[in-house]
């Protein structure tokens, strides 16, 4: 999967689950063991990507953590709020 791919993944899970889609932000940062991907939403909508006790975090992370990346880096989902 390349970059644009997952970008798309995340916003298509993300944006259904918040009321301000068009604050949805996601920039990529590179380290030398992973592709951290950071999605920031609107402050109103934090604790619907989080959910009760990071349930909807986990669910979230453990498919975009599925999909096999292109190259030997891994992937890293940061909500940053």
């Amino acid at each position: 999967m390349t970059d644009t791919e997952m970008r798309d993944l995340i916003r298509t899970i993300v944006e259904p689950l918040v009321s301000h889609p068009e604050d949805v932000k996601l920039e990529l940062k590179d380290t030398d063991d992973f592709h951290e991907y950071l999605l920031s939403v609107h402050s109103d909508d934090v604790g619907r990507v989080i959910g009760k006790r990071g349930r909807i975090a986990k669910a979230i992370r453990s498919i975009v953590y599925s999909i096999q990346f292109d190259g030997p880096k891994r992937v890293r989902l940061t909500i940053v709020d």
